[in-house]
């Protein structure tokens, strides 16, 4: 038993002295810069987790069971993530997920094009004068 436990140590040992090479953040055996961690479960559907790395990564979820749909139950969340990029650039997202999907948000992320004002008129048109049983050409 007791070789099982020295064996232990020594690989613990080893694991965390291999640490300062792999993360930036991790200042060696002595001090080492923290990780943080949170996950509750709350037994009801409902949930938060967190975490940050000593690399600066960082993310957080809280979500929540809703009403069953046609579809089974639901559960909605609501969270976001943040770390710093190769090039630098601190790179933050928050985000929503629902029934509807899951809705990034972010500076970095691209914005589609505006929907010029001609095809916008063609759809409002199609919205207020539904086609009467022809044909549908999918």
């Amino acid at each position: 038993m007791s070789t099982l436990v020295c064996l232990f140590a020594v690989l613990v040992t080893a694991s965390a002295a291999r640490l300062d090479h792999l993360l930036p953040g991790y200042n060696g055996g002595n001090n080492p810069t923290p990780f943080r961690y949170e996950n509750v479960n709350n037994g009801d559907g409902t949930y938060r987790f967190s975490y940050d790395t000593p690399t600066g990564i960082s993310a957080y979820e809280s979500g929540a069971p809703r009403a069953a749909g046609p579809e089974g139950p639901a559960v909605t969340a609501e969270g976001g993530f943040s770390y710093r990029s190769p090039d630098g650039q601190q790179i933050s997202l928050t985000y929503t997920a629902d029934e509807n999907g899951f809705h990034p948000v972010g500076s970095h992320l691209p914005t589609p094009p505006p929907i010029p004002a001609a095809i916008q008129r063609s759809l409002e048109y199609n919205r207020q004068n539904p086609s009467s049983g022809g044909r549908n050409y999918y």
